[in-house]
């Protein structure tokens, strides 16, 4: 639990994304009573996530979603934040104590080289973190200051652009998502077919790849992520991947369902780009006069 009365004037603005999180959003604004500028941005969700953020007195702004990115950019260009630094949350996560003390200290530092900060994530299923076969850490950039960092969609995800450096967050962000696995699925089949249109955009280009040997973990995840996209048997790879040179074996039966889960999406992404690509050619193809 948070010690509110130890951090209760922390100078960060909170952006909370959602659509139909009334399962998720609880825990989340839960976990950020340290904070006196909580924002929900929303995509017209059909469940109670409105009547969640009347009952916490939490402000809430709706707009249509067209890609993570674009929605982070409205946000942050449109809403009138308290704070100059601005944290950017999904629903299913969750801050920690030691990452609200982190971000509360880092937000009273006047360096005004650095743009924004990223974090490393830990994604828990099943009520228990799948430190291995969830590629841990994950880093992704949510502590940003105003007017210094903007989004850009890539596939069903975002990457951006910032202006100044970049620092690193050493306590962990929480992600763990309270819905079903249908849910889960569901989900899976709508990213795959972002991403595979992403992929397809992306198909001859061979800048990045070498970025595999970066120092920076961000830059090595998106060169990881274009090689994959070419492999053969991409499903089995990425299976063995994860379960084997990542280690998802020590997270137990657990880390190994979790592994199939995600080869079966990495082959959900090739299924839909072979979909597309003959989709694409019989549009273009001739027309055959079928009349007699």
């Amino acid at each position: 639990m948070i010690n509110t009365n130890a951090i209760d004037k922390a100078s960060v603005s909170v952006l909370v994304f959602t659509l139909n999180e009334e399962l998720n959003l609880p825990a989340c604004l839960h976990s950020l009573r340290w904070c006196d500028d909580v924002i929900v941005v929303d995509s017209f969700s059909t469940d109670n996530t409105l009547d969640i953020c009347r009952r916490r007195q939490i402000r809430f702004v709706q707009n249509a979603f067209t890609g993570f990115g674009d929605q982070r950019n409205f946000a942050l260009q449109n809403i009138d934040l308290k704070h100059e630094w601005v944290l950017i949350l999904d629903a299913d996560e969750r801050v920690p104590e030691e990452l609200a003390r982190e971000l509360s200290t880092l937000a009273a530092t006047n360096d005004s080289s650095i743009a924004a900060y990223r974090l490393k994530r830990r994604f828990y299923l099943w009520g228990k973190w799948l430190r291995h076969s969830s590629l841990y850490p994950t880093w992704v950039v949510r502590f940003v200051r105003r007017g210094r960092v903007r989004y850009i969609n890539r596939g069903h995800a975002e990457t951006q652009k910032v202006d100044g450096q970049l620092g690193e967050v050493q306590a962990f962000l929480i992600d763990e998502n309270l819905k079903s696995l249908d849910a889960w699925f569901a989900r899976q089949q709508e990213y795959a077919s972002k991403e595979a249109e992403y992929e397809l955009q992306c198909e001859n280009q061979s800048e990045g790849r070498f970025s595999i040997f970066s120092t920076d973990p961000m830059k090595r995840r998106v060169a990881l992520k274009r090689i994959a996209a070419a492999l053969p048997m991409r499903a089995i790879s990425y299976f063995l991947y994860c379960y084997l040179f990542r280690m998802g074996f020590r997270d137990g039966r657990d880390g190994f369902v979790f592994c199939r889960m995600k080869a079966i999406y990495q082959n959900m992404i090739v299924v839909k780009k072979h979909d597309m690509r003959k989709s694409r050619r019989m549009a273009h193809a001739p027309k055959i006069d079928t009349r007699t």
